[in-house]
């Protein structure tokens, strides 16, 4: 579940990027977020995510405050950004190991994802190479394992389409 109450945020003390916004998107549903450039999608998705601090209000990830409990709360969701060029050097499976170890993920467990996803995005040939040579597709596509990894109660989903192709989508 995700909860936000009275959350708003100004940039430079001037710009309402989001004012006074209360929602609640509860276990099971499926929430999106449309509207034009600038409206604040990306901007209340950052504050879910614990990545801007709103200027007022509570945003609860599973019953977790985000600013009292940021590691409790950052351990429930699976988050994949905007732009999936993130550990560029680091080989596929390396990111996935890396994402296992932030989250817990037991080995066993995580070497049977990794295996299942790996297969479901079509990604099993391409996780021994570096992530900078992958297309943005890939990339997309290697961000999204890692954010399901440790099998997340919410997922918080910025653009996560974006360069993928009709199979993986």
């Amino acid at each position: 579940m995700i909860e936000l109450a009275q959350v708003s945020k100004s940039y430079g003390g001037k710009t309402k990027a989001v004012d006074n916004m209360t929602l609640t998107v509860r276990a099971g549903e499926i929430f999106g977020f449309l509207g034009p450039n600038g409206a604040g999608k990306t901007t209340t998705i950052k504050m879910m995510t614990g990545i801007a601090k709103p200027d007022a209000g509570t945003i609860r990830i599973d019953g977790r405050d985000i600013s009292a409990e940021p590691i409790e709360a950052k351990k429930r969701f699976g988050y994949v950004p905007d732009s999936p060029d993130l550990f560029l050097r680091l080989k596929g499976l390396e990111y996935l190991n890396f994402m296992g170890d932030m989250y817990e993920v037991p080995k066993d467990l995580r070497k049977e994802r990794i295996e299942r996803f790996s297969v479901r995005f079509d990604m099993a040939n391409a996780l021994s190479d570096a992530i900078m040579s992958y297309s943005h597709g890939m990339r997309q596509k290697i961000v999204i394992m890692g954010a399901l990894l440790h099998d997340p109660a919410v997922w918080i989903l910025d653009e996560p389409l974006t360069g993928l192709d009709p199979k993986s989508s």
